[in-house]
């Protein structure tokens, strides 16, 4: 009798859904679980080749994968290519295509959608973004095709596949580190509360405050269109007075890269005179000087996860919609620093 999947999870002590992902090279699974699963296969003589043909085999044939609108400095984000390649490494796995989509604007993408849909080629959407009152996501309800947002739902929340953080949680953690580092005075600078994952850390970072018994100060939150913005004028006013806040948590590496530059045409010193912890642990928090401390959200995971659910789905259209939280970690760089209170 052949060795199956299930065999070899009881061997190794894991669930038939671990092994999958360890055949997937799915990268959630640990290295300790990964060797535990490999150890399994080798000593039943599981015939890895043959599960990975068996698992190819998809009615999947295109995945589009939508971007915000490029003016929204999508381009230059590293959380999107780092995302793309999550879901492109799966789908080469499972020999799916995958065509970008984006546009000047919303309207923009909302035809490249139609016209990928009318044309049969995509069997489904993949989400690189949520916001309320999206065009794309109403179309794509009203002719019930499948789809994936990464990010949390806005609308249909129990019909939805979503694959997310734990921004809430996410943003009041990076709000606590700075609490413990002994300020008092923290500020936030974050994109539009309309894209939801920005909205979720600014509640978390409101959440803290509470916990934490400090005034939510209404002059201390900065929500920026992008990193051009002419709110960082407002910004430049805020820092300039004596009750500045001593430190930023901020939504995005990018705007973080905007406020440094705001502190050093003000000559303030970062973290001497602003401490400031950011989201993404992108290639510019490495860059900047000084480094960033900042949120890592995994975002290859998010990518890969987010296609081996729409793939998964489209084998199995009975499926309940799945919920997915991938977690997050506070990298530790030099841009945050202890005060005394």
């Amino acid at each position: 009798m052949a060795v199956t999947i299930k065999d070899v999870a009881k061997l190794a002590g894991v669930s038939p859904s671990t092994v999958s992902r360890v055949c997937n090279d799915n990268p959630a699974i640990s290295r300790e679980t990964r060797e535990r699963v490999q150890k399994a296969m080798t000593q039943l003589g599981y015939e890895l080749p043959a599960a990975n043909d068996a698992q190819t085999s998809t009615s999947m044939k295109m995945v589009g994968i939508i971007l915000p609108p490029s003016p929204q400095d999508a381009y230059d984000n590293t959380f999107y290519l780092k995302a793309i390649r999550g879901i492109s490494r799966l789908c080469n796995q499972q020999q799916v295509a995958s065509n970008v989509i984006t546009g000047k604007d919303y309207e923009e993408i909302l035809q490249s959608v139609q016209a990928l849909h009318r044309s049969g080629m995509a069997d489904g959407f993949i989400m690189l973004y949520s916001k309320k009152d999206d065009i794309v996501v109403d179309y794509l309800c009203e002719h019930g095709l499948l789809y994936v947002i990464v990010g949390k739902a806005n609308e249909l929340a129990n019909q939805t596949i979503c694959i997310d953080n734990d921004n809430l949680l996410a943003g009041r953690e990076a709000t606590d580190y700075l609490y413990d580092l002994g300020h008092r005075r923290i500020g936030y600078l974050g994109g539009r509360s309309d894209f939801l994952y920005a909205s979720d850390r600014k509640s978390g970072y409101q959440l803290s405050l509470l916990q934490h018994e400090l005034p939510v100060r209404a002059e201390y939150c900065f929500e920026l269109e992008s990193i051009h913005s002419d709110t960082l004028d407002t910004l430049q006013e805020l820092l300039a007075r004596e009750d500045r806040p001593t430190a930023f948590v901020v939504s995005d590496d990018m705007l973080a890269l905007a406020l440094e530059r705001v502190c050093l045409q003000m000559q303030l010193s970062i973290p001497d005179d602003i401490s400031i912890i950011s989201f993404n642990n992108s290639l510019y928090a490495q860059l900047s000087s000084p480094q960033l401390t900042s949120v890592d959200i995994n975002p290859f995971q998010l990518g890969h996860e987010a296609a081996a659910q729409i793939i998964n789905h489209a084998e199995y259209p009975n499926l309940m919609a799945t919920k997915i939280v991938v977690p997050h970690r506070i990298i530790e760089r030099d841009s945050c620093k202890k005060i005394e209170s």
